[in-house]
């Protein structure tokens, strides 16, 4: 827990929700963990959330979040090509304590679903625009670098460089990232 209390400690943004959510998640039982370089908690069947501080708000991140029961609608969608993970919130300390039965009950469908084992769907094959299929194809050093890459990491890719209307944009794209992806490295990784 030293590693925890460190990083709850060393919040300069979001510190006291950060820490009015710990309370309550480690009142429901979870362990806690440092993970991601952030608080990570779980049973002892899996981890299933992750505290999360951006700029404008705090999230607790459920990992299989599509599966959860929430009758008090309170998760989100991290964006429009998110799959599983869903998160709650936060604002504020008061939305923390608005909120705690509701992370309490997700927990507990969070838990259950781990029990049982349950798994998201696989992911839906990708589709990969011809631009980075011809670099691929023609460079097997990039193509030993994509296939190192977590599936999360070939779909960010292959949506943001699929993604640009231009064949000229899109080949840029790839030339753009050949490097990090030869590398084995994702699109945000240091």
């Amino acid at each position: 827990m030293a590693r925890a209390d460190d990083w709850f400690e060393d919040r300069d943004t979001w510190g006291p929700e950060a820490r009015a959510l710990r309370r309550v998640l480690l009142g429901a039982g979870l362990r806690e963990e440092i993970k991601w370089g952030k608080p990570t908690y779980g049973t002892a069947d899996g981890n299933i959330a992750i505290i999360q501080p951006f700029k404008h708000f705090l999230a607790l991140m459920f990992f299989k979040g599509a599966l959860l029961d929430d009758p008090e609608g309170v998760l989100e969608s991290q964006g429009e090509n998110t799959r599983s993970a869903l998160r709650v919130v936060f604002r504020s300390v008061a939305d923390v304590e608005r909120l705690a039965g509701a992370v309490r009950a997700l927990v507990a469908s969070a838990a259950e679903v781990e029990r049982k084992g349950l798994k998201v769907e696989g992911p839906p094959e990708l589709d990969l625009c011809d631009e980075l299929v011809d670099a691929l194809d023609a460079d097997p050093a990039l193509q030993d670098g994509w296939n190192s890459l977590t599936p999360g990491r070939q779909r960010e890719y292959a949506l943001h460089i699929g993604g640009a209307k231009k064949s000229e944009t899109r080949a840029a794209r790839v030339d753009k990232f050949r490097d990090r992806i030869a590398a084995g490295r994702g699109m945000r990784d240091q």
